[in-house]
């Protein structure tokens, strides 16, 4: 998986595009500024929009070359971010310690998923939030016909409700519906779309 996501972000444009994720943007506008982690982060667009707002951002993947290009966006917006390269359990994150958790298409192999879910939850403050974007097990029927529209192939590392709602049943849930979209981030998030979006409350 490294090697795959060291090639994809190897390429010069950013290949989800700069711009954050629309369910992101409009959670944050709500959101009084804290500190955040982003997992996953890729190239740094959400991460980086967060540090604009004025938010402490740490953020990590498990690729060299995402960090290199986030941190190339996060000069070009003037803003500076935490980001680190590595898996959660080796990272040195401590425990109730974030106001936000953001997953924007955080896609953990089946086996870890849950358990990623946990640790991130240990970090989250009281009161804190998560905000999560991600696609459902119905996004099969779009990105089968049409490879632009992104995301695994695997149904296994796609979301059910129910399987959310497991990971995160200790939570207040704010936010949280599945639903159709047409995608337009970078060249490999591009078509009709299906996601679930939660948002919920520590």
């Amino acid at each position: 998986m490294k090697e795959f996501w060291d090639e994809r972000y190897a390429a010069e444009e950013y290949v989800y595009g700069k711009e954050a994720n629309l369910f992101l943007r409009a959670q944050l506008a709500e959101l009084k500024p804290g500190k955040a982690l982003f997992p996953a982060e890729g190239e740094g667009r959400n991460a980086v929009h967060a540090a604009t707002l004025g938010w402490d951002v740490s953020a990590f993947d498990i690729s060299e070359s995402a960090k290199i290009k986030a941190g190339r966006l996060a000069q070009e917006k003037g803003v500076s971010i935490d980001y680190r390269v590595g898996t959660l359990d080796h990272l040195d994150f401590e425990d109730n310690s974030f106001d936000l958790i953001v997953l924007i298409f955080a896609h953990f192999p089946t086996n870890l998923r849950r358990d990623i879910h946990q640790q991130l939850l240990k970090l989250l403050k009281p009161g804190g939030m998560v905000i999560l974007e991600a696609f459902s097990k119905k996004h099969l029927q779009f990105n089968s016909k049409n490879p632009k529209a992104g995301g695994p192939k695997e149904v296994s590392m796609l979301f059910s409700q129910s399987e959310l709602k497991e990971d995160f049943k200790s939570l207040s849930q704010l936010v949280f519906e599945e639903k159709e979209l047409f995608l337009e981030e970078g060249a490999y998030h591009v078509g009709q779309s299906a996601v679930i979006r939660f948002l919920g409350k520590k």
